[in-house]
């Protein structure tokens, strides 16, 4: 509590200055008494409250009980000899650059070792190093004096299953392994605009050319991309891709896409049924229907027209002739596609055909490729080909002027228009199959929803 004492004190000085106050207060205005009055009441409560205040401790006073204890200390001899025991490694990431040499590589990543440059060079697998392409990562573990322990990259080979390279020193000798690769798969979703070219909307929207690709694939029943393309068509995308340590090791499938083109919107979703027996996948429709058409809108993936399915002065009889096929103008070199499933009929020369192949398909339907520069590997007739093989490249054999591909459809032997010809799809998921799409299409038409751009011209869904 507060001392006697000084409270004495105090409470009497307080007196004090009240009665000189009351005294001033009582002569002065109302107004002045009000606010004199009240300053009276707080001033007497003030010295109320520190007639019970509790008083401060005295810490002179407070007992004191010192303590003592002996703390081991760590032995620093056997820090030491610890330290000496577990070496210590030091660890470089570097990535390739183009032109990079073996030895720039090495001096960039600290490692300083003429027997582990040697190995890399003179070991089959080890090797595998200087073949890497730019942009891709190599770790190497080194000691304090630049002696390689370990180094390790993910191969370039292309495969669905990559391979990490590991060059290691066990036991004062080098060896290489192969081991596979664990990695993270993610989805990743793109979109664009076509102002150009497919390719160049493609590289501005960062996608990957593999993905271009698998998008003429999955649209080329539909879309020439090469004469139906439109400056203002859109896409949209969402496929696969694998990373490791942070590094992107290789693009995987397209999972669904949508494209709009002069005003029609196609759309496609891959589905592989986990209950089939056969295996594989496709890709369809959101409704179910197959997007893969019997034969392909052109042998091709980019071309351009250059005579149609009509009659023509001949470029080299110099008369008019119906024109049985149509011409695509390519580079010399351009792969050629099967535009449906068949049997190889004939592959060798034909007058003014050149070197041709004949594809017979279903139903009396029967397909020819003229003017090829050379046949696809193995090709010969009685194989059975598949819709989108490559079975020959672009020339100029035979009557021809120029590069290009000259391509029939035929119906009994007769030449129709493959421009303008119709056929039917393939056929449409039913039952158990469509339950399980079901739940596959919903998760990819909402993704393809939030890729549209809001206020965009109104297209309309393409009937099939």
């Amino acid at each position: 509590m507060f001392p006697q004492d000084k409270f004495k004190r105090v409470t009497s000085r307080c007196i004090s200055v009240l009665q000189s106050t009351h005294h001033k207060i009582a002569g002065s205005s109302p107004k002045t008494r009000i606010v004199g009055a009240s300053a009276l009441f707080l001033a007497a409560f003030t010295i109320g409250a520190a007639g019970f205040a509790p008083a401060e401790p005295d810490m002179k006073d407070a007992p004191v009980n010192p303590i003592s204890k002996d703390l081991a200390l760590p032995d620093l001899q056997s820090q030491i000899a610890s330290l000496e025991e577990n070496s210590q490694y030091y660890v470089n990431e570097e990535k390739v650059r183009t032109g990079d040499t073996l030895a720039a590589l090495l001096n960039r990543l600290g490692v300083d070792d003429d027997e582990a440059a040697s190995f890399i060079k003179s070991d089959t697998l080890a090797r595998s190093v200087m073949q890497l392409r730019a942009g891709k990562r190599v770790v190497a573990q080194t000691d304090e004096n630049g002696e390689l322990i370990k180094l390790s990259a993910t191969l370039d080979d292309g495969g669905d299953a990559p391979r990490n390279l590991v060059v290691s020193r066990e036991g004062g000798h080098l060896k290489a392994d192969a081991v596979p690769a664990v990695l993270e798969r993610r989805v990743e979703m793109r979109a664009g605009t076509i102002f150009s070219s497919l390719f160049a909307a493609t590289d501005s929207a960062q996608i990957p050319d593999t993905v271009a690709m698998q998008l003429v694939d999955m649209f080329a029943t539909n879309i020439n991309f090469a004469s139906d393309l439109r400056r203002g068509d859109r896409f949209n995308v969402v496929y696969e891709t694998f990373w490791q340590n942070g590094d992107l090791v290789r693009t995987g499938r397209v999972l669904a896409g949508e494209f709009d083109n002069a005003g029609n919107r196609y759309q496609a979703v891959w589905f592989n049924d986990p209950a089939s027996k056969t295996g594989g996948g496709g890709y369809y429709a959101f409704d179910g229907k197959s997007l893969k058409k019997a034969f392909l809108k052109s042998p091709l993936a980019f071309t351009r027209i250059s005579s149609g399915f009509s009659m023509r002065l001949h470029p080299i009889l110099g008369k008019w002739k119906q024109h049985t096929g149509v011409d695509f103008a390519a580079p010399t070199g351009t792969p050629i596609h099967a535009a449906a499933d068949g049997v190889v009929d004939f592959v060798g020369q034909q007058n003014g055909y050149g070197n041709i192949v004949v594809i017979k398909h279903w139903s009396g339907y029967s397909t020819a490729y003229g003017h090829m520069s050379r046949f696809a590997s193995g090709i010969k007739k009685g194989m059975k080909i598949s819709q989108n093989d490559v079975i020959g490249f672009v020339g100029m054999t035979g009557w021809a002027t120029g590069p290009h591909l000259h391509y029939e459809f035929r119906v009994n032997n007769q030449p129709r228009n493959p421009l303008s010809v119709d056929v039917p799809n393939n056929q449409a998921l039913t039952g158990p199959q469509m339950k399980s799409f079901r739940a596959v299409a919903d998760d990819m038409q909402h993704r393809m929803a939030m890729l549209r751009v809001p206020g965009a011209p109104d297209v309309k869904l393409a009937s099939r």
